[in-house]
């Protein structure tokens, strides 16, 4: 039995001009509305994530404290648990599913908010990486519903280096002998694992991999590392859905619609409520001097680097303690304001 809902939200058109005749929104709710419905929390999920990856940082004394808040984890669309390609029906299989855009996540979260948990203000949105861009979105888009944003290591625009990388995931995959040059005839073992190692290398900083600090993970070699924790994660997850959240990462851009027509400066000029900023020091593609460019058009927001030898990997710190405590302490002084 899953351990989560799903909202079905009917004939819904993307921001990409197709329309699927049954949208569907996984979630899952930890803790319970207050009697106002004024403490949600909203808690995207990041790249290859499901719920139940992310919601370690949940507990009375985690970063999200279940017991004062209600914090909801929509699943992004892409992701196998939402509608993705790996769950759509005829006829958007076999390559011809529609591009997931982060406008058709933060719509789905808001129909959601507003006719399943009643809910017109959100107490803060809390985001990762994808599930930050997406809490930027939210930001800007519906800068009235929104009280509060606290963003790690993460973009309002994915930056042309970011796309490189991406682009380089994407070509290692469909370089598998199983891609058809649509889809993949057979599972892309030999293109997974790759996949895995090339990630492994970027989400994690050179000191990271200098200094050992996979043991304090619990493992036990460097190998043992990357192969449990990188390939272990991305062979868990269907190929044509990793492919689909790539393009939504790379097109990802709070500006792009019709309410900023491009212009990024106005996008994050609109978001004026409390923000704290948390890029990591040592992450390789969401860089800190990005963050601290677009920070500077947000006219509340501040600028809180996260110092870690985690690389990416410090904007969700399931395994450092220190990392946690600095994005724990920025999250409580956000909720007490």
């Amino acid at each position: 039995m899953n351990d989560y809902k799903v909202f079905d939200l009917g004939r819904t058109k993307l921001a990409c001009g197709i329309a699927i005749p049954s949208l569907k929104l996984a979630y899952k709710v930890y803790g319970a509305l207050n009697a106002e419905r004024s403490n949600l929390i909203l808690y995207p999920t990041s790249y290859g994530a499901h719920h139940s990856d992310i919601d370690w940082l949940i507990g009375p004394d985690r970063i999200l404290d279940p017991e004062r808040y209600c914090i909801v984890i929509p699943n992004q669309l892409g992701n196998g648990l939402s509608s993705s390609p790996s769950t759509l029906p005829d006829p958007f299989t076999n390559g011809r599913a529609p591009t997931f855009s982060h406008l058709d996540n933060v719509a789905a979260q808001d129909r959601l908010l507003r006719e399943v948990l009643g809910v017109e203000r959100i107490a803060l949105i809390y985001g990762w990486s994808m599930g930050g861009q997406q809490a930027l979105h939210w930001g800007a888009l519906h800068p009235d519903r929104v009280e509060r944003i606290c963003a790690t290591c993460t973009s309002a625009r994915t930056s042309p280096h970011n796309q490189l990388f991406l682009e380089g995931l994407r070509a290692t995959l469909t370089a598998d002998v199983g891609w058809n040059g649509a889809w993949f005839n057979e599972r892309p073992l030999r293109g997974l694992k790759a996949f895995a190692r090339i990630y492994a290398g970027w989400a994690m900083s050179q000191t990271f991999y200098r200094e050992n600090l996979w043991a304090k993970a619990g493992f036990a070699s460097r190998e043992d590392y990357v192969t449990r924790a990188w390939e272990g994660n991305f062979l868990r997850r269907d190929p044509m859905d990793l492919l689909s959240m790539i393009q939504t990462w790379m097109q990802s851009d709070i500006s792009d619609n019709e309410t900023f027509g491009g212009d990024l400066e106005a996008a994050l000029g609109a978001i004026k409520v409390p923000s704290i900023i948390m890029p990591s020091t040592t992450d390789l593609y969401f860089t800190l001097e990005d963050s601290r460019i677009e920070t500077a058009f947000m006219p509340n927001a501040e600028l809180r680097p996260i110092r870690s030898d985690w690389g990416h990997r410090a904007g969700n710190p399931q395994h450092s303690p220190e990392d946690e405590a600095v994005i724990r302490n920025a999250v409580q002084e956000l909720l007490a304001k």
